[in-house]
């Protein structure tokens, strides 16, 4: 009759090299594996909420360019502002509010090595007309532009993603019927 290990020998066999696997797999011996790539979803998000802040750069600047139409601009600044957070972005306070201790640092906290593309990062300067009325058409045409770029981007998108975009897409037509009926009101 053949000699089999007992139990007790096979599971501390196992534990002990269950261990020694465990100590030289701690080791540093193979280098750190490089983050892994954004999804597509986080991508197009990320995408959306760089969007969001050319839209919220484009409503700044024409109201400090047009400081009369500042406050019929507020709302839909802070619309565009909501949709950036709702993207995943971190939107600039609105000119002339208080921030609070917390914006500066929410605003670091997104800058992480495996977003090299935040979507806090600082757009080029807008040019605003010098005139009210065309600087309000150009803004209803940048919330236009968008809402079609989002409209198009539901294609690749997943369905909660896809949710959003749809939402946002209508709310900036919607922005840019709105501007578009401030202009009888400016000329």
């Amino acid at each position: 009759m053949p000699s089999y290990p007992s139990r007790r020998t096979v599971l501390t066999a196992s534990l002990a090299g269950t261990a020694a696997l465990l100590a030289t797999g701690c080791s540093g011996g193979e280098p750190a594996r490089p983050a892994a790539a954004p999804t597509a979803e986080a991508r197009l998000r990320r995408a959306a909420a760089r969007e969001s802040a050319t839209l919220l750069d484009r409503y700044d600047a024409t109201s400090a360019a047009h400081p009369a139409l500042a406050a019929a601009l507020a709302p839909l600044r802070e619309a565009v502002a909501q949709h950036m957070r709702a993207f995943g972005g971190t939107p600039a306070p609105a000119p002339g509010t208080d921030a609070g201790p917390d914006a500066a640092e929410s605003s670091d906290a997104d800058d992480s090595p495996d977003t090299p593309e935040s979507p806090d990062k600082p757009n080029a300067p807008v040019r605003v007309p010098e005139d009210a009325g065309a600087a309000l058409r150009a803004l209803a045409d940048a919330e236009r532009a968008a809402a079609d770029r989002r409209t198009a981007a539901l294609l690749d998108a997943a369905p909660e993603t896809a949710r959003l975009l749809a939402s946002v897409a209508a709310a900036g037509a919607s922005h840019g019927y709105l501007l578009t009926e401030l202009l009888p009101e400016v000329a």
